[in-house]
């Protein structure tokens, strides 16, 4: 926590720094008033009831009164880009201002293979205000996540509802809300986000990640019925959100059916049956029309097929 705020720091006078002590039993809430009171021009601490990261971010939204929203994750950091980074909001700002600035994140691994830089160069201009009409094809691995994204804060407050608590991975819901109400955006080629992957007790290790398969089915679910697909302005912007949807429907498949249970199928069974009959169009486009129907096969096949694909995607992009 303290190489994340000290990396934050380094911005100034320039930042705000909201620290949400999550009812943590350790020395977290000290370390972060301790902050504070050394830096109580840019320093803020809430400390609250565990409620999940969700609320975390609800709280830190609620009590946000700079001009744009950054999550950053207390055992990630900011590369010495953060500067730089400032320096180009401030620029955008004199241009009209934007309502989503996306840089690249880097994963760096505890083990320290596989270590690389996460870059939208190949979708998206550099250094300049564009809109959906002017980006181009996103890779597969390609995501607009809460690592790359720093959203206008008024934006947010008025697309996002609050994300449900004591849900992991609920930070692609506040992405995936917030994205069709984008309408200018800026692409700074830089590595801001240091995203550390191999603490075991991560929620991104594959063991949490099966244990939790009810959490990314909920989060999936709520992302679909969240998106009117008939309805988006830009067909760019449709283009990127089924994109998104699909890699969100893999994940959730994937860590479901490798606990290779019954109960976890007829979960997976229901969670299609709900977004089928919230929209039945894009819902069974989805489910039958993509290669998600092979993930989908029933039995012991499909559950092994999917521990296969896990292990093939995993070695390639490596994120866990």
């Amino acid at each position: 926590m303290e190489k994340c705020v000290d990396s934050l720091l380094v911005g100034g006078e320039r930042v705000e720094i909201i620290i949400i002590d999550d009812g943590s039993k350790d020395r977290t809430g000290e370390i972060a008033d301790a902050y504070a009171k050394a830096h109580p021009s840019i320093v803020r601490v809430i400390h609250q009831e565990n409620g999940g990261h969700g609320e975390g971010i609800n709280q830190g939204l609620a009590h946000a009164t700079g001009k744009y929203f950054k999550v950053v994750d207390s055992d990630d950091m900011l590369s010495e880009d953060f500067p730089k980074f400032l320096d180009k909001l401030e620029e955008c700002d004199k241009n009209g201002g934007v309502d989503l600035v996306i840089t690249n994140y880097f994963y760096v691994h505890t083990d320290g293979i596989g270590d690389r830089s996460i870059n939208y160069k190949n979708a998206l201009p550099e250094g300049r205000i564009i809109g959906w009409g002017k980006t181009r094809r996103f890779a597969m691995h390609q995501l607009i996540t809460i690592h790359s994204a720093t959203f206008r804060t008024e934006l947010m407050r008025r697309a996002a509802e609050p994300l449900p608590k004591h849900v992991f991975y609920e930070d692609n819901l506040m992405v995936f809300r917030t994205l069709p109400h984008v309408e200018r955006i800026y692409y700074m080629n830089s590595d801001l986000y240091r995203y550390w992957i191999g603490r075991p007790d991560q929620s991104v290790q594959a063991a949490a990640m099966k244990k939790r398969y009810t959490h990314h089915l909920l989060v999936v679910e709520k992302c679909f019925k969240a998106c009117d697909f008939d309805n988006l302005n830009h067909k760019k912007l449709k283009n990127y959100l089924k994109h998104e949807m699909f890699i969100l429907y893999g994940i959730a498949i994937l860590y479901t059916r490798m606990n290779k249970t019954k109960q976890t199928d007829a979960d997976l069974r229901e969670m299609w049956k709900k977004c089928i009959a919230h929209d039945k169009k894009w819902g069974k486009h989805f489910r039958y029309y993509t290669p998600l129907t092979f993930i989908c096969i029933p039995g012991k096949f499909g559950q092994h097929f999917c521990s296969f694909i896990n292990w093939i995607a995993n070695h390639i992009v490596k994120f866990n």
